[in-house]
């Protein structure tokens, strides 16, 4: 941990001295990419984060959300936080603890807002499947999330896996949350008051999770997974159990001013940034703080990431009772420091080790300006083969492949709020706090009809990204919003992960620039507000850099929790509703078939008027006459069909145009599926506003026949399952 040349020169200018080792480690921590976004910050802009239904936007440990009321769709009293991180090297260094840590510093993040943590989503990425490497990573990563994630009791909602090539040395673990709060217990991280107590909560500090900011912020080395093991934090999902409901009986006393989950850069990362943050400072006694390990010295205090730990600002009478629900639950519990007037000074053995201008080590890092590269997109040259070996082709495919090996292994019921579980478009948490009149007691509260359904979705496409940055972002914020849509959701906001490669390459940069531009030009369309979010970059090993991944989770009202669901009935007429028109509107570019069998296409354009669309397929969701919806995404209208299919089938003809490969195989997104037993109201709804095509009947033969041109398909549910269980068979 040591300052770059220029770096140091501007710290020994502000201090008018050299810094000391305390201090460079510290500056080097929270000026890295990872705590100050240099190369990232100056694209953020390009994002609206506002709406009349944002309370707190982009800057805090998460957002805030005004559910709107289910009579007037006016912002209500019921707040949802949103918030989302990457642990990307540490996952790759170890996938257990890595991933397992990763959720544990998303659910801290909700806390310190004042709100309860009520679902997660992971979005994860991997290498090649079919290398033992790739597999190792998974099923670490996707063991770390169900242990911490079932051992604190939150419910792992929904997410999505995506393997291809370019994650191989360094995968993606991205986990959103979501948390329920209200105005009255609504905290933010920014000090109040001078002459508070700093009062740090939680786990003992040991030497675990070193430098990992720093870490966070570096290419991945060959030798990353044993040379980088200390800069991996190490979790303990029974001290955070203890701690969420600590932390809500805290709130519930009143007893807390301000609060910051100590994550990266540790005490001295957190306790900086909340006095920076009101322009004030503070003075930290570091041999203060709670240690599990002999002989600490002030930097290892200072900048460990031990997880469970939490720092609150607590007015002076209020400490004894804050120390005794501490003792309560089991947790320790330190008065570290106060909050001054003055600089951030922290001390240790009656020295002081650090003294600066709280606002200059926690926001004067200085932002990079990096050339950056144009991407292109090539033009078509689709691959020779038959439309069977295709369509077989990507249901085997991994990325399309049934994901019930990963969510089984989640509890993604736990807390009864789960109206809609994985596996579907989206997930629907019953919101029952938000319907309006009424109480607990009512005899419709449990209504299925009464109260908002909060509808959360959340992932990216690399294949979409890689190929073309800008327009598979818009993609990905369309596909997230038509999710929502499909279970008759309308999008509220949005959170968002940015991961890249090494920025320093032009390449790389031009890359990353376009997906955030690309994310934040649809979300404006949509009118969905990107309310905060996390940016990882130098996501880079000797294998090279990762493909550009915007991962979005983006949550959603309806009134009421009682959605369809993506598995046909077998009653009604099949339609597929919305996307683009055009030439342009069925390309292959991005496409699963492409990524197994070679060639090469432009991506599908996008839909004119996409808000129209989403509002639309929100609507006929909701219609009497609709019996099921399925988003068409990855593998197209074939899969789409395939994973509809249960007890119920279909039977089904597309027209060839303007091919047979690109009828039933093109993933342009913004498209639905629905079975109606009402295809004129359905036809009505979009007219003048998008596309409509029929597709054929639902059966009662448990069976999916597929006729395109002069090619006709068959499948048992049996077959389809077989086919789509590349995942399971490998792993079971």
């Amino acid at each position: 941990m040591s300052l770059s040349p220029s770096d140091r020169a501007l710290v020994v200018e502000e201090l008018g001295r050299q810094p000391t080792a305390a201090e460079e480690a510290l500056f080097d921590n929270l000026w890295s990419e990872h705590c100050a976004y240099r190369s990232s910050r100056p694209l953020l802009s390009a994002f609206d984060g506002e709406s009349d239904h944002v309370v707190v936007g982009p800057g805090d440990d998460a957002a805030v959300v005004a559910l709107p009321d289910p009579e007037t769709g006016e912002p209500g009293d019921v707040y949802v936080t949103l918030g989302i991180e990457s642990h990307n090297h540490p996952s790759y260094v170890d996938p257990f603890d890595g991933a397992a840590t990763g959720v544990g510093g998303i659910v801290r993040d909700t806390l310190s807002m004042g709100a309860y943590p009520i679902a997660l989503a992971d979005s994860l990425y991997f290498g090649d499947f079919d290398r033992d490497h790739a597999r190792y990573l998974f099923e670490g990563v996707v063991e770390g999330i169900s242990h911490y994630g079932n051992c604190i009791g939150v419910p792992t909602v929904t997410g999505s896996v995506a393997f291809h090539d370019d994650y191989e040395s360094n995968p993606l673990v991205n986990v959103a949350c979501v948390g329920l709060t209200d105005a009255d217990r609504l905290l933010t991280a920014d000090v109040t008051e001078p002459g508070n107590a700093l009062v740090l909560v939680g786990n003992a500090t040991g030497r675990d999770g070193l430098g990992g900011a720093s870490f966070a912020s570096e290419d991945l080395d060959e030798d990353a997974e044993t040379e980088d093991r200390p800069a991996v934090q190490v979790g303990d999902p029974y001290a955070e159990k203890r701690l969420i409901e600590a932390n809500e009986e805290l709130i519930e006393a009143d007893l807390v001013r301000a609060a910051r989950d100590l994550g990266a850069a540790g005490l001295g990362g957190a306790t900086a940034e909340m006095v920076a943050k009101a322009g004030l400072g503070a003075r930290i006694d570091l041999a203060a703080v709670h240690q599990r390990e002999p002989n600490m010295n002030a930097l290892e205090i200072l900048l460990a990431e031990s997880q469970e730990r939490m720092c609150y600002e607590v007015r002076p009478g209020d400490v004894d009772a804050v120390a005794a629900v501490a003792a309560k639950y089991d947790l320790g519990c330190s008065v570290v420091g106060r909050v001054t007037e003055g600089d951030y000074v922290c001390e240790f053995e009656g020295d002081a080790v650090v003294d600066c201008d709280a606002e200059f080590l926690a926001e004067g890092a200085p932002m990079n300006d990096l050339e950056r590269t144009r991407p292109t997109q090539p033009e078509r040259d689709l691959p020779d083969v038959d439309l069977e070996t295709a369509v077989e082709t990507v249901l085997a495919s991994p990325n399309t492949a049934s994901k019930r090996w990963v969510y089984r292994q989640y509890d993604h019921e736990v807390g009864t709020r789960t109206a809609m579980k994985p596996g579907d478009d989206a997930a629907i948490l019953a919101i029952r706090e938000a319907r309006g009149e009424g109480s607990p007691g009512d005899s419709d509260y449990d209504d299925a009809t009464a109260g908002v359904g909060l509808a959360v979705s959340a992932g990216a496409d690399p294949n979409w990204t890689d190929l073309a940055p800008y327009d598979g972002a818009r993609a990905v914020a369309l596909e997230n919003a038509t999710n929502l849509a499909a279970k008759g959701a309308r999008p509220l906001a949005a959170v968002d992960c940015l991961n890249g490669g090494n920025p320093e390459n032009p390449d790389v940069y031009g890359g990353f620039a376009a997906v955030v531009d690309g994310l934040a030009d649809m979300c404006r369309a949509l009118s969905v507000p990107v309310v905060g979010g996390n940016v990882s970059l130098y996501n880079d090993s000797p294998a090279g850099p990762i493909p550009p991944t915007p991962t979005l989770a983006m949550a959603g009202t309806r009134r009421g929790y009682d959605a369809p669901t993506a598995t046909l009935e077998g009653a009604g007429t099949l339609l597929v509703v919305g996307g683009a028109e055009g030439s342009g509107a069925r390309r292959l570019g991005g496409s699963k078939l492409l990524a197994a069998r070679g060639g090469t296409d432009r991506f599908p354009a996008l839909p004119d008027d996409p808000a129209g669309v989403v509002e639309a397929i929100a609507d006929v969701a909701t219609y009497e006459g609709t019996l099921s919806t399925h988003d068409v995404s990855h593998g197209g209208l074939a899969v789409t069909l395939a994973e509809m299919v249960g007890e119920a089938g279909a039977d089904v003809t597309l027209a060839p145009e303007p091919s047979a490969l690109s009828a039933a195989l093109s993933e342009a997104p913004g498209r639905v599926v629905v079975e109606t037993t009402a295809p004129e109201a359905v036809r009505g709804r979009f007219d003048g506003v998008a596309p409509v095509e029929q597709l054929g009947e639902a059966t009662d033969t448990g069976r999916l026949t597929l006729t395109v041109g002069d090619t006709d398909l068959t499948y048992t549910v049996g077959e389809l399952a077989a086919r789509r269980s590349t995942i399971a068979a490998a792993l079971d």
